[in-house]
């Protein structure tokens, strides 16, 4: 007689060792699996919210946002949140050293944010996407040229590039676009031309290649759906990247011109303020924080999705 446990092994009463009583049940172990991946593919239902909540505020700024964010009342100023001892309901996150709304600034804020940073995404994006299956199919000087291209890039301090380039031209949302254009496109390229290097050997190209095709069809039709996982996670990935650097850049008086409300110029505006005012900087401060990880999270949620490759795929 013998007991048999949940994995499928047989413990005998007798003196014999372990025996196999038949094909060991795959379903204890299933399960785990199973759970293992949900667990790591569950979605990140916060960070949706929050850029659900993002992406509503940059639609409907016109009417959520209760005052003019450029006209401030100066009677008002550097009112503290209505949770604040002092602090008045019709201004629910309080006022700047201006008198103007915090909230409705922040509302209009996550607009240009957002504006800046996906116009820069799909621009550098298609650039970047261009160059990538050009270099990769093409490959010897002409992926050579890329490459180094993308090097040089990637070696530019973009902050004095850009420093030097509002000196010659002056700040203005145009020329902020171009330098996040400039910074996101090489990311873009080198994916790209990694997957494309693999793609390029596979049968389906190979026949459609015998088959006369053109190479600019054969890149668009069949190789480009390929790469279009990873096109997604790196583009959810590099949004919330650009959202910091636009913010990094007009905290430095490089990036939005005043007074289009953006909320790293309101971080920089608050900075003389910290000691009795600290909602100025702190509240479009947590803005950027949220945004930039809600994004994060997102895209790492689509890596374990979308990507068998990274080992936590779905399967």
């Amino acid at each position: 007689m013998a007991i048999i446990d949940p994995d499928g092994l047989a413990e005998p009463t007798s003196g014999l060792g372990p025996t196999r009583s038949g094909p060991r049940p795959l379903r204890g172990g299933l399960l785990r699996r199973r759970a293992s991946r949900s667990g790591r593919a569950r979605p990140p239902w916060v960070a949706l919210a929050i850029l659900f909540v993002l992406l509503v505020c940059a639609v409907g700024a016109n009417w959520l946002a209760p005052h003019n964010p450029l006209y401030g009342v100066l009677e008002a100023r550097n009112l503290p949140p209505f949770w604040v001892h002092g602090g008045k309901i019709d201004y629910p996150l309080g006022t700047d050293e201006l008198g103007r709304d915090i909230l409705s600034r922040m509302i209009y804020g996550v607009r240009t944010s957002l504006t800046i940073s996906i116009v820069s995404l799909i621009l550098g994006g298609i650039l970047g996407v261009v160059l990538g299956l050009v270099s990769g199919w093409y490959g010897r000087w002409v992926d050579e040229v890329i490459m180094r291209t993308v090097d040089v890039f990637l070696a530019m301090p973009l902050v004095l590039l850009t420093l030097v380039f509002i000196a010659i031209f002056g700040a203005s949302q145009n020329l902020l676009i171009v330098i996040l254009v400039l910074y996101s496109w090489v990311r873009f390229a080198r994916v790209v031309r990694g997957e494309v290097l693999r793609l390029k050997n596979l049968d389906h190209v190979a026949l459609a290649r015998v088959a006369g095709v053109s190479t600019w069809r054969i890149l668009f039709v069949h190789i480009l759906p390929g790469v279009r996982n990873t096109l997604i996670i790196v583009a959810t990935l590099e949004i919330g990247a650009l959202i910091l650097l636009e913010a990094t850049l007009s905290f430095l008086g490089a990036g939005v011109p005043q007074p289009t409300p953006s909320w790293g110029s309101m971080v920089s505006e608050g900075r003389a303020y910290l000691a009795n005012a600290w909602w100025i900087s702190t509240l479009p401060g947590i803005g950027i924080l949220f945004a930039v990880l809600a994004f994060n999270l997102v895209g790492e949620w689509l890596r374990d999705r979308l990507d068998p490759r990274s080992g936590r795929g779905k399967s």
